[in-house]
């Protein structure tokens, strides 16, 4: 049961002969002895594949030592059932836990963005968006040059191409915004600018629908057109300094991180942005993954994106859009 907890959390050492205080007084231990706790391991579902270790202590006595780390096909049971570690204890998961986990494994395997668009084609995708963001990342060094402009050999290049399918993902990139807007709903922003500091009343409120790139072209439209500009006058120079009220460069990374980080597979998902008086609000639909938190995103850890499709294709370039 504790190792199947651990596959289920952060891993862990289990040891056999090591008493409650922490002194290691060993066991006799027999080939017989690593049979049966191997064929315990065994029970585990799916396969664990944790590291068995001897370690001689004194005279004929050894430690049994169990080493894992946590599982990349998580949630893990035992006879049947899936466990965690609860401080010093080992408790059987929640429901809710275990289903969390069980859907984060099967994204892992059949993701949304990588099920074929059912219907679409290269050519009812936008070619020249294409071509900008493969140049792009040429650009910038993150893509070597294919030797060709054709959007198909592109797509493919890029990985939204296989064998004659096109990906969703492709879509969503670079799919005809009208079509995009009655196929896939969830392809939509919405932007509004409140008055005051909360949701009572609104001055504007918009909505956009399209792939992945117009929704950043609109956004960063909508807060040129909303955000007020602050002007100064430097001594060495003839011209005024325009800049607008939160850092452009900032907003851009919010924008693109909702898009491309967001849960595609909420049909009536959205990007929404939203100015107030004293803030502005990027939000994308989803939750966090991965036993991700609030406050854990505020500490070293892992990049686990949702969409590594979007992620990769649409981060060469957002930065360089005007």
């Amino acid at each position: 049961m504790t190792v199947c907890a651990m596959l289920n959390q952060q891993g862990g050492h289990v040891l056999f002969g090591v008493t409650p205080d922490g002194n290691m007084t060993g066991q006799q231990v027999s080939e017989r002895t690593i049979e049966e706790v191997s064929a315990e391991i065994r029970r585990i579902d799916p396969p664990g594949f944790p590291a068995v270790e001897r370690i001689p202590v004194a005279g004929d006595r050894e430690v049994i030592v169990i080493g894992v780390s946590q599982g990349p096909a998580r949630p893990y049971q035992y006879r049947g059932t899936a466990y965690r570690r609860v401080g010093n204890a080992t408790l059987a998961m929640p429901a809710e836990e275990y289903n969390r986990m069980l859907f984060e494994r099967m994204h892992s395997e059949r993701r949304w963005e990588n099920q074929p668009a059912s219907g679409w084609s290269v050519e009812d995708l936008d070619a020249a968006e294409i071509r900008r963001t493969v140049e792009e990342a040429i650009r910038r060094g993150r893509l070597e040059d294919p030797g060709t402009r054709e959007p198909a050999e592109l797509l493919r290049g890029l990985g939204l191409f296989r064998e004659g399918i096109l990906w969703r993902a492709a879509v969503v990139l670079f799919g005809d915004s009208q079509r995009v807007e009655f196929e896939m709903p969830q392809c939509l922003l919405r932007v509004a600018r409140f008055r005051g500091v909360d949701r009572t009343e609104f001055l504007d409120n918009r909505q956009f629908h399209g792939n992945a790139f117009v929704l950043l072209k609109a956004a960063e439209r909508f807060l040129r057109e909303t955000l007020p500009i602050a002007g100064r006058i430097e001594g060495d120079r003839f011209d005024r300094i325009d800049e607008p009220l939160y850092p452009t460069l900032a907003m851009r990374e919010a924008l693109a991180n909702a898009l491309c980080h967001r849960d595609y597979a909420i049909g009536g998902g959205s990007v929404g942005v939203a100015v107030y008086d004293d803030r502005l609000e990027v939000t994308s639909s989803g939750t966090l993954h991965f036993g991700l938190t609030p406050n854990k995103l505020f500490e070293p850890h892992e990049s686990l994106p949702w969409n590594p499709l979007e992620r990769f294709q649409f981060n060469w370039v957002h930065i360089q859009l005007p």
